[in-house]
């Protein structure tokens, strides 16, 4: 995609004519093409196209933004006067002023590589994996009534000049494929969901291979639903699958540590946190416990070498060795606390505003394999995969609720079990870690903040863990 960057160019130039003190220009292009299953039917087949700029000024303390999706430069004028106006009335209406840390600026252009390109991908093989999949359900042993396919192929192209001086050009391809199935057998209902996707050409989907995928995932509720027992309850040492161990991480870390969270300025929208800018270097957890968010991952869901405000991405680790070690900032938050920036700026779309987003959260891995950290449970549960998950605004008090699990005695799997419950605090939870697996697992993921909402690709990710004595509800 070759963009206009002499508008971009044009709208720094008169930003800073009209008096802003810093001008951030995005231009993006955006392809997507989708399909949806249900139950065996096309449900949606859908081709967007989008395109246009959005624009920050920083002037006199105040910050704002907007958007434009065509307009001649006589238009685009107007808009920058209006938004450096703006900008300055707010500064002199609120009590502290908008400051941007002081940043290394960079010119880059990357991108991520595809080997089959999603532009060449026929929508008759998009339909045939669709169904395919839709029919592998149907060949199990209990009834599968409601079965849900999409799959979402997207080509999203990237320009941002900054009055800094920093241009960076980026192009991503990403591709999502989701699939939920409900089971039903003697009055027993289950779920089971899987969601996989990350960044390059049709090869990503190819490689897992959804059809097995759902084989597996429909073989795997019929065995629970036709053999599985009552889950026990009390407290218990319990192994967590990668897959609710990625979800928790992605719930109970990534989020509180989102700096504008922190700061209170989320709570309308989505919620608030229950860390406090203090709790740098606080012990929340075991030894064993280290989360990291990486956006420059190959192959992620959630990949990206730059952020929106053109800051180079770097790993963060939030959490290492049970320490609580940085949050997730922007340059508006990063200047508030004292520190650097950690490239954590994502918009959705060229028409909504950069703000504090994770990209893929993950817990380390350790060295201990899934039998291993099964051996050390004489009475407990595995569970595998979740069916149903919540968690409070503050990211506090979760709840997970198991599809997929196992009861364990004497250090050996026995038969499958029905939904055992977890509820447990944040601290609790990662205080409880006993034991790291060494199997890292990522899945895709959409993840939602802010109003209007704005749903950014991520990774969620973690190994098998053992928790020790932990209470479980049935």
């Amino acid at each position: 995609m070759e963009f206009d960057i002499d508008i971009a160019e044009y709208i720094v130039e008169e930003g800073l004519k009209s008096g802003a003190n810093y001008i951030e220009v995005r231009l993006e292009h955006n392809i997507s093409r989708s399909l949806i299953v249900k139950n065996g039917n096309v449900e949606s087949l859908l081709t967007t196209q989008t395109e246009g700029l959005g624009v920050r000024v920083l002037a006199s303390g105040g910050m704002s933004f907007f958007s434009l999706n065509h307009g001649s430069k006589s238009t685009l004028k107007s808009e920058i006067e209006k938004a450096v106006s703006m900008a300055k009335n707010i500064g002199l209406k609120t009590s502290s002023s908008t400051r941007l840390s002081e940043e290394e600026v960079y010119e880059d252009k990357y991108s991520a590589g595809e080997v089959k390109p999603l532009a060449n991908v026929d929508v008759s093989d998009m339909l045939s994996l669709l169904l395919d999949v839709d029919k592998v359900t149907r060949e199990c042993k209990v009834k599968v009534p409601s079965r849900y396919v999409y799959l979402k192929l997207d080509m999203q192209s990237k320009y941002i000049l900054t009055s800094e001086g920093g241009r960076i050009l980026s192009q991503v391809p990403r591709a999502l494929f989701f699939m939920a199935f409900t089971a039903v057998h003697n009055g027993k209902i289950l779920q089971n969901m899987e969601e996989i996707g990350g960044s390059g050409g049709w090869e990503l989907i190819e490689k897992e291979d959804p059809v097995t995928l759902a084989s597996n995932m429909v073989a795997s509720l019929s065995k629970s639903l036709i053999e599985g027992e009552k889950s026990p309850t009390g407290v218990m040492d319990v192994v967590l699958g990668g897959d609710v161990v990625g979800l928790a991480v992605h719930e109970s870390v990534g989020h509180p540590y989102e700096a504008d969270r922190i700061l209170g300025r989320e709570a309308a929208q989505a919620g608030e946190s229950f860390i406090s800018r203090e709790m740098i270097g606080f012990k929340i957890g075991s030894d064993m416990d280290t989360v990291i968010d990486d956006p420059t991952i190959k192959g992620s869901y959630g990949y990206y070498l730059y952020d929106d405000e053109g800051v180079k991405a770097r790993p963060r680790y939030l959490i290492k060795n049970g320490v609580i070690n940085e949050f997730l900032h922007n340059r508006e938050t990063a200047a508030t606390f004292g520190v650097k920036s950690n490239a954590s700026a994502r918009a959705s779309n060229y028409d909504r505003e950069p703000i504090i987003r994770m990209a893929n959260t993950y817990m380390a891995p350790g060295d201990m394999s899934l039998e291993e950290l099964i051996e050390q449970v004489s009475f407990g549960i595995y569970m595998k995969k979740f069916m149903e998950w919540n968690i409070d605004d503050r990211r506090y008090n979760m709840r997970f609720v198991g599809s997929e699990a196992y009861l364990i005695k004497s250090g050996k799997l026995e038969g499958p079990i029905i939904k055992p419950i977890l509820e447990i605090t944040t601290p609790a939870f990662h205080k409880s870690i006993a034991g790291v697996g060494k199997n890292l697992i990522f899945k895709a993921a959409t993840c939602g903040k802010s109003d209007p909402a704005q749903g950014v690709p991520v990774w969620t990710g973690g190994p098998d863990i053992l928790l020790r004595e932990v209470h479980i509800n049935g």
